[in-house]
C-alpha cells in the first residue's frame, strides 16, 4: 500500500506540471468560437466585415462585425497590417507569450534528469523505512521474537540434564547480582551440541522464556555475503542492539556456518567468512560482566569449530543435547500429545518403548503422522494401531500400493527378504526383527526391519560382524536360489551400507587386525566448486591401499558366511519366502511362528491370491 501511495503522488505531480504548462498556451483560444484560415480571414478584412483584430506574434485573434469571434495563425507578412489599416481594422498589438513554452521546453529537456532523480529518491526511502532494508547491507538480519506465546522449560522434556546446566543462565539473566556477590562469572556463551532434532532451538527459546528478557535470533549463514565487510557489519550490529536492550539473549543457529576453522578454506585467510569469524571473536571478548547479555549457539557439527571460538571466555560452556532415553521419549510424547484425542488402548510407555533412536522432531512427526492416519480413516480419536501404522511409515516408508510388480519379481523380492530375515536370526548378536515385507516401501522393493530391545550407546565388533553378514544375506538368496547370473540389482543399497560399515570399522573404529587401533581418516571436507573434497591426509598410497583390501576382505568374508548360513537354514529359508508370498508382511513373531510350523492367524487378513493380496495386519509393540 506504501509503494502505490508514493507512486500515485509523483503521478499527480508530473500530471499537474502536464496541465500547468498546456493551460498557458491555451489560454489564448480560451474564448474563440471560430477559427479561419489565413487567405479566408485576409478575404473578410478586404470585405469590411472584421472590427478589431489582436496581434500577437504570428497569433491573430478578434471579433468580426457581427460580434463573432475568430483565431487564426498568420505567417510572416509585412503587408498584413498595412490592409488592415486601410479596411478601417482596429488593430491591437501584445507582446508574444513564451512564457508556458519556455517553460515547457526547459522541463522537457530536464525530465530524463528529474525521473532519475526521483526513481533515486523513492528507492532510498524504501530502503529505509521498509522492512528488507535492501541497501542497508551491513544492519544485522537478527529477528527479535516477541513473547506472545512464551516458551518454557516445561515444553522442553527428554533433556533434563540440559536444562540444570541452563538454569544458571535463568538465574543470571534474572538476578545478575545474586553470582557477582560470591565472585562467580556466569559464561559468556553456551554452545548446544547434539543430532539434528534435539531440541535445540527449542531450549533457547525456553531460557529467554524462563527469563522473561528480549530474544534475538539469527542464523549463522545470514551473516556472510558476496559483498566483503558486510559480515563483520552485521555482527557489530547485532551485538549493538543486543546492548541496547539487555538484559537479553542472543540465539545464533548453525554456527559452524561461519564459526569454521580459519585457514582451512580454499580462499585463504582472507575470505568473506574468516572476517565474520574475527569480528565475532572480537564483539564476544569485549563483552563486560555488567552487560548482561548471553549469547546461545547451536550445532551439530562441533568438530568443525574454530579453537578460539570454544576457549573459555567465549563459549566457555558446551551443553550436549542427544537423542532421549526411553523415559525422555515417553516425556516427549506427552508433550505432543496435548492436543490429540487418544483412545484408551494407546500406551505412550509401549511407543516410546517401540522408539529407540528416535529424537524429539522424529517423535513430534509420529505423533503428527498417526493423527493423519487417524483423520484420514474418519476416526474421532487415535488408536495404537495408527501409532504402529505411522511408525512403520516413518521407519520404513510409505506402501506404493499402486506399484505393480509380476508373480518373478515378486518371488526374487520374497527370497530376497527371507535371507536377510534366516541371516538374522542366526548370527551372533544382533536386533530383533521388527517386520518383514515385500510391499515397496519408499525406495525399497521390500524391507526387513530391526529394532533394538533397548536404546543402545556403543555396538561390539561381534555385531558388526554380524551387520555385515545380515546386510549380504540378500544377495547370497538371490545367487542360492537364481544362479549368480540372475542376480539383480535390487542388493544395491545393501552393498553400499555394508562397504560404509566396513570402511568405519577399518579407518575409524580400529577393528581390522591387519591396520590395528588407528583411525586413518581425517574429517576436514573441504568444498570446491561445489564438490565435497576429503583431505585424507594421515594415510599414504601403501596404506590406502591395505584399507581398500581390508574392506573387501570383511564385505567378502560376510557374503561367505551368508552363503553359509542359508544352505545350513535352507528349509527355513524356502519355508519364510514362501510365507512371505502368501502373506506379503510378516511380524517378528509371526516369522517366528512360521519357522515353528505354526498356523498363521491373519484375522484381519484374507490369505494372498495371485491377482488380490492385501497388506498384513499392524503388530503389536
Amino acid at each position: 500500500m506504501k509503494i502505490n501511495k508514493n507512486f500515485l503522488i509523483w503521478a499527480l505531480i508530473f500530471l499537474g506540471l502536464f496541465i500547468l504548462t498546456n493551460v498557458g498556451g491555451l489560454s489564448n483560444e480560451a474564448g474563440l468560437k471560430t477559427k479561419l484560415a489565413f487567405s479566408d480571414f485576409m478575404s473578410e478584412a478586404e470585405n469590411k466585415r472584421i472590427a478589431e483584430v489582436t496581434v500577437s506574434g504570428p497569433d491573430v485573434y478578434g471579433k468580426m462585425v457581427d460580434g463573432t469571434s475568430f483565431y487564426t495563425y498568420a505567417p510572416y507578412d509585412p503587408s498584413m497590417i498595412e490592409t488592415l489599416r486601410k479596411n478601417n481594422v482596429k488593430v491591437n498589438a501584445k507582446p508574444m507569450d513564451t512564457g508556458s513554452s519556455t517553460f515547457w521546453s526547459i522541463f522537457v529537456s530536464w525530465f530524463p534528469m528529474l525521473l532519475l532523480i526521483g526513481v533515486w529518491i523513492f528507492f532510498m526511502r524504501q530502503a529505509n523505512s521498509g522492512n528488507n532494508k535492501a541497501m542497508s547491507f551491513g544492519k544485522s538480519r537478527a529477528r527479535l521474537i516477541e513473547n506472545t506465546k512464551k516458551v518454557t522449560f516445561a515444553d522442553v522434556a527428554g533433556a533434563d540434564e540440559s536444562k540444570q546446566e541452563l538454569e544458571e543462565v535463568v538465574d543470571f539473566l534474572k538476578d545478575p547480582k545474586k553470582f557477582s556477590r560470591l565472585g562467580g562469572r556466569i559464561p559468556k556463551g553456551v554452545l548446544l551440541v547434539g543430532p539434528p532434532g534435539t531440541g535445540k532451538t527449542l531450549l533457547a527459546k525456553a531460557v529467554a522464556g524462563e527469563a522473561d528478557v528480549p530474544f534475538f535470533s539469527i542464523s549463522g549463514s545470514d551473516f556472510v555475503e558476496m559483498f566483503v565487510g558486510v559480515g563483520a557489519s552485521r555482527v557489530r550490529d547485532m551485538f549493538s542492539q543486543a546492548k541496547k536492550n539487555a538484559p537479553c539473549l542472543l540465539f545464533i543457529d548453525e554456527i559452524d556456518a561461519v564459526g569454521r576453522h580459519r585457514g582451512a578454506g580454499l580462499g585463504g585467510g582472507n575470505d568473506e567468512r574468516e572476517q565474520t569469524l574475527n569480528q565475532l571473536l572480537v564483539e564476544m571478548d569485549g563483552f563486560e560482566e555488567n552487560e548482561n547479555v548471553i549469547l546461545i549457539a547451536a550445532t551439530n557439527r562441533p568438530d568443525v569449530l574454530d579453537p578460539a571460538l570454544l576457549r573459555p571466555g567465549r563459549f566457555d560452556r558446551q551443553v550436549v543435547v542427544t537423542n532421549p532415553d526411553i523415559k525422555g521419549r515417553e516425556e516427549i510424547l506427552k508433550v505432543h500429545v496435548k492436543k490429540v484425542p487418544l483412545a484408551k488402548d494407546v500406551d505412550l510407555s509401549v511407543v516410546a518403548r517401540g522408539t529407540p533412536g528416535f529424537s524429539g522432531a522424529d517423535l513430534a512427526n509420529l505423533v503428527n503422522e498417526a493423527a493423519l492416519l487417524a483423520a484420514r480413516k474418519d476416526k474421532r480419536k487415535v488408536t495404537a494401531e495408527d501409532f504402529d501404522e505411522a511408525k512403520d511409515k516413518v521407519l520404513m516408508g510409505n506402501e506404493r500400493k499402486s506399484m505393480a510388480m509380476d508373480e518373478k519379481e515378486k518371488l526374487l523380492t520374497a527370497y530376497h527378504e527371507a535371507g536377510h530375515a534366516i541371516c538374522s536370526l542366526n548370527v551372533k548378536e544382533t536386533d530383533p526383527i521388527h517386520k518383514a515385507t515385500i510391499i515397496p516401501r519408499g525406495r525399497a522393493l521390500g524391507m526387513v526391519q530391526q529394532l533394538p530391545e533397548k536404546d543402545q550407546y556403543s555396538y561390539t565388533r561381534a555385531k558388526m560382524l554380524s551387520r555385515l553378514t545380515i546386510l549380504m544375506g540378500g544377495r547370497a538368496a538371490e545367487e542360492l536360489k537364481f544362479g549368480y547370473d540372475a542376480v539383480t540389482s535390487g542388493a544395491s543399497s545393501d552393498i553400499a551400507g555394508a562397504t560404509n560399515l566396513a570402511r568405519s570399522m577399518v579407518t575409524e573404529w580400529g577393528m581390522s587386525d591387519i591396520l590395528g587401533p588407528i583411525q586413518y581418516t581425517d574429517n576436514s571436507n573441504e568444498v570446491f566448486l561445489g564438490r565435497s573434497v576429503t583431505q585424507n591426509k594421515n594415510m599414504s598410497e601403501e596404506t590406502a591401499k591395505l584399507v581398500d583390501s581390508e574392506i573387501k576382505r570383511l564385505v567378502t568374508d560376510a557374503h561367505e558366511e551368508a552363503l553359509k548360513i542359508l544352505k545350513t537354514k535352507k528349509k527355513d529359508w524356502e519355508k519364510l519366502a514362501q510365507a512371505m508370498m502368501e502373506y506379503e508382511t510378516l511380524t517378528g513373531d509371526e516369522i517366528n511362528a512360521v519357522l515353528r510350523g505354526e498356523k498363521i492367524d491373519k484375522s484381519a487378513q484374507v490369505p494372498v491370491s495371485d491377482d488380490k493380496k492385501t497388506k498384513a495386519s499392524v503388530p503389536e509393540i
